[in-house]
């Protein structure tokens, strides 16, 4: 998940180092019982330490490190201390991380009383349990996610009498009407900031977020753990053909211009699609700027993050009363707050905290037809994005396909065959 400038230059200076911190009431004492948090999100450690500190009544003689190091370093501290029998007793990790250690025997299954907290409909939607879930048994306390929405410039939206657009043919429209150009019709002010270049697997996933909303998805399930590529559908045809049309006949964005978050926040665009780490980086760079969120038309990726528990007998129940203590409504609300990160538990109040920020709306107060989905949690998942977005990148320098459906055709035929190959090699692939 792509955090801001800001959380990136402070996990930087982070990486390889430790972050640890304490809880204990008064001097510990002999019995006084401690569990150590493995985290990959620094940003995180302030949560961490608050739902310790909400537990220091109850819980006196509880003792809760934690360790929070850059997440590819985290990821492979996980998978060390797992095989050596070193690990935290608590470890912070997305589904497609924790599908390999689940499939093992390696986390915890959780008590009966914590299985029912995480399957209890009021407390957490299905898409949430299912990602928590493995072979049909809740194993994970769902915490936070990313999750993608629309941000727009007010000012500019006004000026034009528009309003955010709710289909991907207003996407279209919208980006005509808002581009700024000069006297020889260039663009200087892109209407839609599209993700065209930099980072091989975001393309692919800004892609599969547009392509979401035109139906489909880049990866199709046969429902038994195997998959096939579906660029090549009506959907990967109308995501293509709309990158192509902005970019060669409504000439609305380029893919030299500045681009993403940093555009936005100097007004160089005027909309784009991101996750919500851009409302803390709006603040630190940009505080006065014009802006507004608005759900997609469809509905988001969703990259979510459980909590699990590695061992047994009073160490791992005292790890299960810690993770089920970052479910109270105060210590998620704190974290939105404070951190910037999504919650997945269901029915918070964030009321508050989004009338001092109202960006986090179109994140926490979707619509109940709101859809989520995720990348698949397979191995390779990286490869397959990286190797997707070769071609598009090709794609988007390519003006000759721009209105060849054929010829667009034929790009993501290519894709589906790349891809399929890389499922066939890692025995994946769907018949």
């Amino acid at each position: 998940m792509t955090r801001s400038t800001t959380l990136t230059a402070f996990r930087t200076a982070l990486a390889g180092t430790a972050l640890s911190f304490g809880l204990v009431a008064g001097m510990a004492s002999a019995s006084a019982q401690t569990i150590t948090v493995w985290s990959g999100y620094p940003e995180l450690v302030p949560f961490y330490q608050h739902v310790a500190e909400s537990m220091r009544e109850e819980f006196p003689d509880l003792r809760v490190e934690v360790n929070a190091i850059a997440l590819r370093e985290h990821e492979r501290r996980v998978a060390l201390g797992i095989t050596s029998g070193q690990s935290a007793e608590v470890l912070e990790l997305a589904t497609s991380i924790a599908a390999r250690y689940l499939e093992n025997g390696l986390l915890a299954t959780p008590p009966e009383d914590v299985q029912g907290f995480v399957a209890d409909p009021a407390n957490f939607g299905e898409f949430f349990v299912n990602s928590a879930s493995y072979d049909g048994t809740v194993y994970g306390m769902p915490l936070f996610r990313g999750q993608s929405a629309l941000y727009y410039n007010t000012e500019m939206f006004e000026a034009a009498g528009l309003e955010p657009p709710t289909t991907m043919e207003e996407f279209d429209t919208v980006a005509e009407a808002l581009t700024q150009r000069d006297g020889s019709g260039n663009p200087t002010v892109s209407g839609w900031s599209m993700r065209l270049s930099g980072g091989g697997s975001g393309i692919t996933e800004k892609f599969g977020i547009n392509m979401f909303q035109h139906g489909g998805e880049i990866l199709e399930s046969d429902g038994n753990g195997k998959w096939r590529a579906n660029f090549a559908s009506d959907a990967g045809l109308a995501t293509l053909k709309q990158y192509l049309h902005n970019l060669f006949v409504t000439n609305t964005v380029t893919v030299q211009m500045p681009a993403d978050a940093e555009a936005f926040e100097r007004e160089q665009t005027a909309m784009f699609i991101r996750e919500s780490w851009v409302i803390g980086d709006i603040a630190a760079k940009a505080p006065d700027l014009p802006y507004a969120t608005s759900t997609l038309p469809r509905g988001s990726i969703v990259n979510p993050v459980q909590l699990y528990v590695v061992g047994e007998g009073e160490q791992a129940d005292a790890a299960w009363q810690y993770v089920m203590a970052t479910q109270e409504p105060e210590n998620l609300v704190w974290l939105l707050d404070n951190v910037g990160w999504l919650p997945n538990r269901s029915n918070l109040d964030f009321s508050e905290v989004i009338a001092e920020k109202p960006g986090f709306e179109a994140f926490v107060a979707y619509p109940d037809t709101y859809e989520f989905f995720s990348m698949p949690a397979i191995g390779p998942i990286d490869e397959v994005l990286t190797r997707a977005a070769a071609s598009l990148e090709q794609a988007f320098a390519n003006p000759s396909i721009a209105e060849d459906d054929a010829a667009i055709m034929a790009v993501l035929e290519t894709i589906d065959n790349d891809v399929n190959a890389i499922l066939a090699r890692e025995g994946l692939l769907a018949e």
